[in-house]
């Protein structure tokens, strides 16, 4: 199957590399990008050659976040952004969902729904220029997604760090707070992240989806508020202001 947001490749056995494929947006994820998202775990899922997967940005950015011009054309129509927020939230769940599993290959600014797509990975690598941060505070947001899955990954200090802040932090800082595991050398990262998914590859299949499985126990709870909150604060009149001023910029 072919996607416009995804590429996919076999870098390896039992490997597939999905990469986000709109460097010219910095990786910005609109409706589709989460529509295709579901999709391409889905497909990754079925496939019975696929045992592991690695998922990075093309060009200079894992992703810089939600489109911004998305969010000014879905302004004040409260049923849409409900509609827009579950596919949100789905689509990061589908990553956590998804059978294989899915190391995250962070290269460059992983920015908002970014950093909340890197939560969902089971295992982070970054290149040493990785930066993270939570920016919906900076628009009158907040990571909806990301602020009930955070506590889970990085604990409940650091997570009210980045979302109360919208601070950006580096790679270094980032495995320190428990969101990466591994960081690496920008040239070295690809390779690195594939080694460890053709590592995972090679062991019986369903015995790394069980431990997948026991370990997202109990993640799902606290979502729906999160969504509902989310949508309330898409209508505020801050929310609205900081678009149209970044917008200007």
């Amino acid at each position: 199957m072919s996607y416009e947001r995804f590429a996919l490749t076999r870098p390896g056995p039992g490997v597939a590399l999905v990469t986000i494929d709109r460097a010219d947006k910095l990786n910005a994820m609109d409706p589709l990008f989460f529509e295709e998202l579901i999709a391409v775990t889905e497909e990754l899922g079925r496939d019975p050659d696929v045992r592991a997967a690695v998922l990075t940005g093309a060009g200079r950015a894992f992703s810089a976040g939600g489109d911004i011009d998305g969010f000014h054309d879905m302004a004040g129509d409260t049923a849409r952004l409900r509609t827009h927020t579950r596919l949100v939230f789905d689509a990061f769940s589908a990553v956590e969902r998804c059978p294989v599993p899915v190391i995250g290959a962070i290269n460059g600014i992983a920015y908002g729904g970014g950093t909340e797509l890197t939560l969902a990975c089971d295992v982070v690598l970054a290149g040493e220029s990785a930066a993270f941060a939570f920016k919906e505070p900076t628009v009158g947001l907040t990571p909806g997604w990301g602020i009930v899955r955070g506590p889970d990954v990085m604990g409940r200090h650091w997570t009210r760090m980045l979302a109360l802040t919208g601070r950006t932090i580096d790679a270094a800082t980032a495995e320190r707070a428990g969101l990466v595991q591994e960081v690496h050398r920008d040239g070295e990262l690809l390779d690195a992240a594939v080694a460890l998914a053709t590592e995972m590859a090679e062991l019986p299949p369903l015995a790394v989806e069980v431990g997948k499985v026991f370990a997202n126990r109990g993640t799902g709870e606290g979502f729906a508020e999160a969504l509902e909150a989310t949508v309330l604060l898409f209508t505020t009149p801050e929310h609205a202001e900081r678009v149209a001023a970044f917008r200007a910029r």
